[in-house]
């Protein structure tokens, strides 16, 4: 039987001894610990040993890396980095293979955009006929999120798209990646290719606390959302500039965006889909007061930002950008609290990171265009489908836009992969990512397991192996 303590009690508790689990008094400091191996523990520790260091030099004005050799913080058969929305599919997809699978993510969670950035729509996820087309691993997180109280709102009411809390979600894919066995390193970020004697890529170099070390792989998966990877390695690609936004989450508010006859931005009852066309998270492009949309929440909408053209490739540009996002964000709330239902609002929480749209494009061994997206072409290698977007129809993706026109033993999966920009502009979507991403995954993974490279798997039994995982092929 749980024990009762009173708040006296466990605040002295806290202060003497760290956070507790509730019901046991066993500290969680403990708890955690026995996860970690080895056991760590507080305090001073022994000295390390001796570590060459490579500093820049600067030689008559130039800034000079000296030539160094890295450590091989791991070896694995199927490196994926990312861990957005298409990389978590990518790296759940091959390890239900039982190849060894390694996910690297350079911020402290899973998640990319929709946990993140704080783009809690999922859509596009239904055809012209309100039928779900995106399915597979992405439906399994979905799931999920169902059972968790306030993880998941307006599920299966198409056209109407779920909405998802970002923290919940955090969690359902730090559980999902657990329960896989794969191995996965956060707070690390992919700044480079490895490329054997014949120009083929063989693993990728990361930046961390821990310095610049290597992972090495028999397959690649580039996931980071920029084609950091791919572009290192010399892969061609086109450059985009796009809208890059702030998005936020306000908190005590009883009322919502909504659409009048004229399409312009009004306030209606949270609760009320009555009083006008809900909002539904559509990008803000002028903060007049804007209150936003439910999410899972009670009493907390999220403001999605549109946010101007810029550079996502240039860290002068996107600093500038989030610092004047910021400002605008709190006139924003200044603003709303003059509105009816949200007098007491305050800013719940700003994204971590900035709404990167589109930076690069895969020149892949199968450009998807414009005209076939719009006509909607069928292929012989397709892997999944988008849902219908914007003036869209739905349409196939096939296996050949995750491939590069020449580079070996890499696949792109997410918002980099080959299209026309007005293609990519659909494919950038959190469940098209997961698409993309668990075909790129399976691919790898088979790839691996029958010792080819990955252009050259088996299409059949990759389009067998997504409909056993639930994907739909049409």
């Amino acid at each position: 039987m749980a024990r009762i303590i009173s708040r006296r009690e466990l605040m002295r508790t806290v202060a003497t001894g760290g956070l507790v689990l509730a019901g046991s008094m066993t500290p969680l400091e403990s708890l955690m610990a026995s996860q970690l191996r080895p056991m760590a523990k507080r305090g001073p520790q022994p000295p390390g040993p001796a570590v060459t260091r490579y500093p820049a030099v600067l030689e008559a004005g130039k800034v000079v890396q000296p030539r160094r050799e890295l450590e091989i913080l791991h070896k694995t058969e199927v490196l994926v980095v990312g861990g957005g929305p298409a990389g978590t599919a990518a790296a759940l997809a091959a390890r239900r293979l039982n190849v060894d699978v390694t996910l690297v993510e350079r911020y402290g969670y899973l998640g990319g955009l929709a946990t993140g950035g704080l783009v809690l729509a999922i859509f596009p996820l239904y055809d012209r006929n309100n039928r779900q087309v995106i399915r597979g691993i992405g439906e399994e997180m979905m799931q999920r999120l169902d059972v968790l109280k306030y993880g998941i709102i307006e599920r299966e009411k198409a056209p109407v798209y779920p909405t998802v809390d970002a923290e919940a979600f955090k969690y359902v894919l730090a559980e999902m990646v657990l329960e896989s066995g794969m191995d996965a390193y956060l707070d690390c970020w992919g700044v480079d290719a490895i490329m054997d004697s014949s120009g083929a890529v063989k693993g990728a170099v990361f930046e961390s606390k821990s310095g610049r070390q290597a992972i090495l792989a028999d397959v690649v998966v580039d996931a980071s959302g920029d084609g950091d990877i791919f572009a290192a390695a010399g892969a061609a690609f086109e450059k985009i500039k796009d809208n890059i936004g702030l998005v936020s989450r306000l908190g005590n508010v009883s009322v919502q965006d909504v659409l009048d006859e004229h399409l312009k931005n009004a306030t209606g009852p949270r609760d009320d889909m009555d009083s006008g066309m809900p909002a539904r998270g559509m990008p803000v492009t002028a903060f007049e007061g804007h209150v936003g949309s439910p999410t899972p929440a009670p009493g907390i909408n999220w403001i999605n930002m549109k946010g101007p053209v810029g550079d996502g490739l240039d860290v002068a540009e996107i600093s500038r950008m989030e610092l004047l996002h910021r400002r605008a964000l709190w006139k924003n709330l200044e603003k709303a609290r003059k509105k009816p239902g949200a007098e007491q609002a305050f800013i719940a929480e700003t994204a971590p990171q900035m709404g990167v749209r589109l930076t690069r494009l895969l020149d892949g061994a199968k450009k998807l265009t414009a005209e076939e997206m719009q006509a909607g072409v069928k292929f012989k290698d397709v892997i999944g489908y988008s849902g219908t977007y914007a003036n869209a129809p739905e349409f196939q993706i096939p296996f050949g836009c995750l491939v590069p026109a020449k580079l070996e033993n890499i696949l792109a999966a997410g918002r980099c992969v080959s299209a026309e920009f007005p293609v990519a502009d659909t494919l950038r979507l959190i469940p098209v990512c997961w698409v993309t991403g668990q075909a790129a995954g399976l691919a790898a993974a088979l790839s691996v397991k029958d010792k080819c490279k990955p252009r050259e798997v088996s299409v059949p039994k990759l389009q067998e192996l997504l409909t056993k995982q639930g994907a739909y092929l049409g």
